[in-house]
């Protein structure tokens, strides 16, 4: 076989790949797609590009392997569309990037930056340098994934006491890496200082804004190595100013490089340009991982940390995209209205009736898990590695078929529902404790919400919805038209149902909006006084922007 290797990765990776006797070879500049013409793998970091017109030349390719996360330099839908399986190497830089977290723990805890500034510029500040121990201090992780993990098992060592903000992850898992799971207003109220290691996300997109700082304990302090957005910059520079936050260390910026950030000059804040990663070390373990997996799928067939799919035929395809498709929805739908209920995803239950349980639940149970996780997760979760996933965050998963006699017959229901150890006989009643939503495919590719928590009502599952519960009366949907229109949301379609037909019952409705709408849009509306629930769900805008239906190919493979 011959493997090329586009970009450098490290001698013992190469090393591997020559093993069992195959051509390894590094292509002179200008020259990769000419080498690409009898390759077997391919192997890139960052800097090489595998676009649809690289992929022409390759008719025999079966693997590209990135020795690293990130993917955007692959054009996946190409890849999959050739019958080329794509692998990456997530949580191959996870000890750089928390032991860099621990170093700017430090260094904020003594100032360390500051002072030897002070020394290099002729000042000897030893009077007003006092520091704080980190002996005895409360570290808050929102995120408790690879990085998350290792920064608690470091922060341990240092006698700190580690809480964990992650909806994702089981009591189990937390306790076994020494870790406390609490809500995230009580983990910023707690903590001297919060650490971020979550995925970006709609959900997640400026989470440390003013809000939610005005939570944290006055002279706290925030690290982020994880996502600049994930912080209002311009929210944390008012909060620094005033002394409420210390202080900060940032390795990641909303922008990059951050030209104009009001971060930068700022007395307290400690800076690096995003290179929490980047350590010798990380970089030969992600050259050595991927050609171990090259290696292992080539010789054996064996896939791990594969982002798209093996092939399926065309047929397999057409029949199954549309319910991956409302399958992913679903999940999203779920996690993003059950992420403001407390534990409500410790389980998933999945329920199959016509066409979608003859199609191959195990798919389509992938694509569900892949909307519920891909709300958080920082590597990207599709139908290869979503049920590998959950078993390592201690997400249990429950899926059963059946019949439906009346209305739509090919459904797939997904429900959010508390661990089992969680809801003994004395919990709240069942519908506190789960969420459940049902749905269809009309029409062969439009996903359909039939039922939310067991009321009847149809909307498209796409775009941007406003959720709400409210009790039945009078001039409840007149007061939020009245709030969508003051805030110039335009309203495309109104769903609505109620679980009785009597005035005072339970309701729900699925508002599609359209534009930008801003999150603070739910705090007027949950002001209204029948309104019990409200909460904002974004989802893709049209049908095939999941990544679950993205993972398969619109034609078989090519065989080599």
């Amino acid at each position: 076989m011959k493997i090329v290797v586009a970009d450098k990765i490290s001698e013992r990776g190469l090393a591997l790949l020559r093993e069992p006797g195959w051509q390894v070879v590094r292509p002179a500049a200008g020259a990769l797609a000419a080498e690409l013409g009898d390759a077997d793998g391919l192997v890139v970091r960052s800097a090489t590009r595998v676009t649809a017109e690289l992929l022409e030349h390759a008719p025999r390719l079966r693997v590209v392997g990135r020795a690293g996360v990130g993917v955007d330099n692959i054009d996946l839908e190409a890849a999959t569309g050739c019958g080329v399986l794509v692998m990456n190497t997530p949580g191959g830089n996870a000890a750089s990037v928390a032991e860099h977290t621990l170093a700017l723990l430090l260094s904020l805890a003594r100032s360390v930056p500051q002072l030897n500034a002070a020394i290099h510029a002729g000042r000897w500040e030893k009077s007003g340098a006092t520091g704080i121990e980190l002996r005895g201090k409360t570290l808050g992780l929102v995120g408790l994934g690879r990085v998350g993990s290792e920064v608690a098992r470091r922060a341990r060592a240092l006698e700190m006491r580690v809480l964990a903000y992650d909806p994702y992850i089981s009591e189990n898992v937390a306790q076994e890496t020494g870790v406390a799971l609490v809500p995230l207003p009580e983990l910023l109220a707690r903590s001297d200082f919060v650490s971020l290691h979550t995925a970006l996300s709609a959900a997640t997109e400026k989470m440390i804004n003013a809000e939610s700082m005005g939570k944290m304990k006055r002279g706290a302090r925030l690290i982020n190595t994880a996502r600049g957005e994930l912080v209002d910059e311009a929210a944390l520079a008012e909060a620094l100013r005033s002394g409420h936050v210390a202080g900060a260390a940032v390795d990641v910026f909303a922008v990059e490089p951050p030209r104009g950030s009001p971060l930068v000059g700022l007395p307290n804040v400690i800076a690096t340009p995003h290179i929490a990663g980047s350590t010798q070390e990380a970089q030969e373990e992600v050259g050595t991982q991927i050609a171990q997996q090259v290696r292992d799928y080539l010789l054996e067939g064996v896939m791990r940390n594969a982002v798209n799919l093996p092939t399926l035929s065309a047929e397999q395809y057409r029949r199954l995209r549309p319910y991956l498709d409302l399958a992913e929805r679903l999940g999203s739908l779920v996690a993003q209205i059950a992420a403001g209920r407390a534990g409500m995803l410790g389980r998933i239950r999945i329920a199959y009736a016509g066409e979608p349980a003859e199609q191959g639940t195990h798919l389509l149970r992938n694509a569900v898990l892949a909307g519920v996780l891909n709300t958080v997760l920082d590597e990207k979760v599709n139908l290869v590695n979503a049920g590998t996933v959950a078993a390592a965050r201690g997400l249990a998963v429950e899926e059963r078929t059946r019949r439906r006699e009346q209305g739509f017959p090919n459904t797939l229901e997904v429900t959010a529902a508390r661990r089992l150890s969680e809801t003994p006989g004395s919990s709240p009643s069942e519908g506190a404790r789960e969420f459940a939503v049902e749905g269809t495919v009309l029409h062969g590719t439009s996903p359909r919400i039939l039922s939310m928590d067991g009321i009847e009502l149809e909307a498209p599952l796409e775009g941007t919805l406003l959720y709400f519960r409210n009790r039945d009366v009078p001039g409840v949907i007149g007061q939020v038209g009245t709030i969508l229109g003051s805030h110039g949301i335009n309203i495309s379609t109104f769903a609505l149902g109620r679980r009785e037909p009597l005035r005072g019952a339970e309701a729900v409705a699925l508002v599609r909006l359209d534009g930008d709408v801003p999150d603070s849009i739910v705090q007027p509306i949950c002001g209204i006084a029948a309104m019990t629930e409200a909460r904002l769900v974004r989802l893709p805008g049209t049908v095939g922007e999941t990544v679950a239906s993205q993972g398969l190919p619109a034609h078989g493979s090519t065989e080599s």
